[in-house]
Order: C-alpha cells, then structure tokens, then sequence
C-alpha cells in the first residue's frame, strides 16, 4: 500500500503514537532480460582485406562493363560497320535496361535471398560478356548491350555488401558507403587509361575479353566468399505485373531519347517526339498506379518529402556538375583531335585523386559535417571549372591536370556524404524506403548521367552555331588580312597544286576549318563558364538549405 493511499485511509497513521510497522518483504521473481543482439565479432585483417577487394572488383566489373565500350566507341565503328550516330545506340541500349533490371532484380533478391540472386545474377553477366565476342553487327551488339544491362545489376548491390561484411555496425554508413562505390567510380578513369592498350592487343575484341574475365573472377568470388544474408521479405505482388513494364517503357524511352536525341538533333527526327509522348504517359500511368498502391515500389509520397527532395536534387546538381569531366574535358580534347591514347596521363591524375578523395571522406566524414563536405566540394568544381574556362585552341591535357584533379577529388566529397543521408533515412523505413531511394540514386547517376550530356552537348551545339556564324560575319574578302591568310594556306599546296585558283580554294576550306574549331574552343568556353555558374548557384543554395535546417533545429529544441 502507498504511503498516499494510508493518508488518505487514516489521517494519523503518521503519528509517533501510531509507527508506521515495517513491510513485509516482498519476494519478486527476476524479470527475464531481453535477449541482446549478436556482438561484432572482428574479421581477421587477411580475410577482411579479401572481402574489401572483393568489393572493389565487383565495381569495377560493373563500371567497366559500361565504361569500357562508351570510352571506345569511335573505335568500336569500324569492326560493327557503324556511323559515328549509329555506334552510340550501344549505350543507349545499355542505360535503357539498367535502371529496370536493378530494380527488378532488387525485389528478386530481398525475396529469394542474397546467394541465389549472387549466383544466378553473376552466371548471366559472365555468359553475356562471352557473348559480345560473338557479335560482329551491330544490330547483334545492341541487342547483347541491352541484355548486360539488366545483367550488370546484381553488381553494384554485390559490392555494397562485401564492404559491409567486414565493418562494425559503427562504420557501415561511412566507411562502408564511402568504399562500397569506390570500384564503380574509378572505372570510369580506369577505362580510359587501360583501353588504348587492349585495343592494341585484340583490337575490339581485347575490351569485351577484359569484360569476361572480370566477370569470371566475380563468379568465382561469389561461389568462395560468403556472406551474411539478409533477411527474406516477400516484396513481389501482382500490381508489379503492371508497374514494371510500364517502368522499363518509361525508362526506357526517356534513356533513349537522353542519348541519342542530340545526335539526330531534336526537332529533326519525328520518331524522338514519339517516343518521348510514349515514355511520358507510361511515367505518367505508373505514377497514377503507384499512388493508389498498399504496397507501392516507388513510395512517391515519401520522395515527395521535404528531405528527399533535398537529396534529390543535390544528387542531379552533383551529377550535371561533374558532368564537366566526361563532356567538357573529353570532348574539348576529342574536338582538338586528340585520343584516349593521349589522354592517358590525365585520366591517371584523375584516377589517383578519386582515389585519393574517397579515402579522406571514408576517414572524416559524420552526419554533422556533411554540409562542410558538399560546400568544399562545390567550391573546388567552381575553381576547376573556372580555371577550364580559359582554354583555347594551344591547350593541351597538361594545362588541365590540376583542374581535373580537383573536381574528382570534389566528386568524391560529395557523394558518400549524400548517400550515407538517404540510406539513413530509408533504413529507418524499411525495404520498400531502400527501394524507393534505390530509385532516386539509380535515376541521378544514371539518367541524371545521360540528361546532363545531353543539357551540355546541345548548349555546346548551340554556342558553337553562333560563335560560327559571328566568326563567318568578320571572314570577308574585303579584308586583306583575310586574303592573306587564304593565300598562306594555299600555299601549303602549291607543290601539288600549280593552279593559283584552286590553291585558293583549298585555302579557303582550310580556313573555314580553322574558324570552325575556333568557334568550337569558344563553345567549350562558355560550357565551362555554365559550369563555374552553376556551382556557385549551388553555393548560394546550400547556404540557404543550411541555415533554414539550423532554424528548424532551433525552433523544434525551442518548442
């Protein structure tokens, strides 16, 4: 009985007339404790170093998959019998089955299990990698491009897993994330500094063997090293009959359009704009689904949110900036004439400080100073972008080493810390959250790649047709300056050419030549200009994303 019950009984029960007698002792039976989660046991550093480097193969299978043949396709045109248009359907096959086959193959795996998605996943990846030798068409290699799309998959998720094997639950958001991705982004790099050689070894057939190999070393990593399952959650249902095809039209169609629309140019190609129509109405019919679904694989409500909007479309921004690499770069130095067999040094410094960046972010990186990560990162694209911005027709991939070497560096501050910001909140949902955000990650590196090539190609098409048509204006035979400089080219045939008409004439094209890459350099310079641009934007809005979360911080501790 409580002391506030006898009070009330009996006023007096306090009283020292009255003592207060001793309880009685009470004999309690111990409350059983909760059973406590398995502890970490540490892996052996040998074996932890194994499955570290298991990760880091199954990336850079994946990343050379589609790296290796988007980094050659000039040299892919030949052996296929292919025009510089056509032999870019290779990657648009790829990219328009990627998204779709990840997400499938997702559910596949959180319902069936982690080996059997493993094994079955890897032994179709390595069989279609063989396949490509056999392709000697292109209708036949688009339609094997397409298949590894979907085959490749299984990888990118494999890799997270094996860097997530070895760590403590303390380090799986930052170490593991930061090193989970690092084999899929150095391929891109890498690609460029191994393919002039393999190209040199078995001609195009060297790209697709490196392919196979990488993709039998996989599968035998797979079938070796286990690792911890996840646990099964029936996630498929019959909606999914509708919404997947739809996905892979959607997708699909979008994928295409992103990557070969600038190509055949906009307006020029009525099939483009049906295209389009269809893969927007397939969007549009998924969304409707998707909405009204109890179990929905997009939880669009969710992605709607304040925050995941944010991680949206710091994800895109990210992507179009460092975009600035595999278009403005490359391509200025493609227009120049140069080949990856030149570039091999750059992509060398490119490659050491990706490297380089990923270690220091694995090392620094908390949920705290995530915003100090993205802003460093921001600023150092601005100053790279800024310093390309002074190109000109002399400049040669030396004058852009440090420039590039900081803008990989800032592509590796960003990312992690933005992934370990989704992942933490769609852990704290459950499987469908992951899909979800497997959605959104999938969508801005993938399709945010393709929609930001395709952004920064056509505005360096744009500029270039009016920078042409500036220059052309001043390129008058009225000038003398003009005249002269046609006759000095002219005269580089005068050996050949003893007809003063027509060694003007070929001074002439030559000099339309010249005007050309120079309304070219002109272009990559406003390109690089739209970059610096951007980048400071983002400045501005991560400044004004910051300070309203300190607010709402303030207000709720307040509250």
């Amino acid at each position: 009985m409580s002391t506030a019950v006898a009070l009330a009984r009996d006023p007096g029960a306090l009283s020292p007339a009255a003592p207060v007698p001793a309880p009685a002792p009470v004999n309690i039976a111990p409350t059983p404790a909760p059973a406590a989660a398995p502890a970490f046991v540490p892996m052996p550093p040998m074996r932890a170093a194994v499955y570290a480097s298991a990760s880091i193969l199954l990336g850079l299978t994946q990343g050379l998959g589609l790296n290796l043949i988007t980094a050659n396709l000039t040299g892919l045109q030949g052996p296929l019998h292919a025009t510089q248009i056509e032999i870019n359907w290779l990657a648009a096959a790829y990219m328009a089955t990627n998204i779709t086959g990840t997400l499938f193959l997702y559910k596949v795996r959180t319902q069936f299990g982690l080996r059997r998605f493993a094994e079955i996943g890897l032994i179709i990846y390595a069989l279609v990698t063989i396949a490509h030798l056999f392709t000697d068409d292109l209708r036949s290699a688009i339609a094997v491009r397409a298949v590894m799309g979907i085959a490749a998959a299984p990888l990118s998720t494999l890799a997270f897993y094996y860097m997530l094997e070895w760590l403590p639950p303390a380090r799986k958001l930052t170490i593991g994330i930061a090193f989970g991705v690092l084999g899929g982004q150095l391929a891109t790099p890498l690609a460029r500094v191994i393919s002039p050689e393999l190209l040199q070894i078995g001609d195009w057939h060297g790209l697709y063997l490196i392919e196979a190999g990488l993709a039998m070393m996989s599968l035998a990593v797979i079938f070796i090293l286990p690792i911890t399952h996840p646990p099964r959650v029936r996630i498929f249902d019959r909606e999914d009959l509708i919404s997947f095809p739809l996905i892979a039209l959607g997708f699909g169609s979008i994928a295409i359009i992103l990557s070969v629309g600038r190509l055949y140019w906009w307006l020029d190609a009525p099939w483009i704009g049906w295209l389009g129509a269809t893969g927007i109405a397939a969007i549009t019919t998924l969304v409707m689904i998707e909405l009204h679904r109890a179990h929905p694989i997009i939880n669009l409500r969710w992605l709607s949110s304040f925050d995941m909007l944010t991680i949206t479309g710091s994800l895109l921004l990210f992507r179009f900036l460092l975009s600035e690499q595999t278009v403005g770069a490359v391509g200025f130095f493609n227009m120049l004439g140069l080949q990856n067999d030149q570039l091999i040094p750059l992509f060398t410094v490119i490659l050491f400080a990706t490297l380089a960046g990923y270690i220091l972010t694995a090392m620094v990186m908390t949920k705290e100073n995530a915003p100090a990560l993205h802003l460093i990162a921001l600023m150092m694209i601005a100053t790279g972008a800024w310093m390309d911005s002074h190109v000109t027709s002399q400049t040669r991939p030396e004058q852009f080493y440090v420039s590039q070497a900081m803008i990989a560096f800032a592509g590796a501050l960003f990312l992690p810390p933005a992934l370990m910001a989704g992942f933490s909140k769609a852990i704290a949902g459950g499987p469908v959250f992951i899909l979800s955000f497997l959605v959104v990650f999938l969508g801005t590196q993938s399709m945010g790649g393709i929609l930001s090539s395709a952004v920064l190609g056509t505005f360096q098409t744009v500029r270039e047709k009016f920078h042409s048509s500036v220059i052309a204006d001043h390129l008058t035979l009225l000038d003398p300056l003009v005249v002269q400089r046609i006759r000095t080219y002219g005269a580089a045939y005068s050996r050949t050419l003893t007809d003063p008409a027509l060694q003007n004439a070929e001074g002439v094209v030559l000099l339309g030549r010249m005007a050309t890459q120079e309304a070219n350099v002109l272009a990559y310079q406003d390109l690089f200009l739209l970059i610096f641009y951007t980048a400071l934007a983002g400045i501005v809005l991560l400044a004004l994303h910051t300070t309203y979360s300190r607010v709402q911080a303030r207000r709720a501790a307040t509250a």
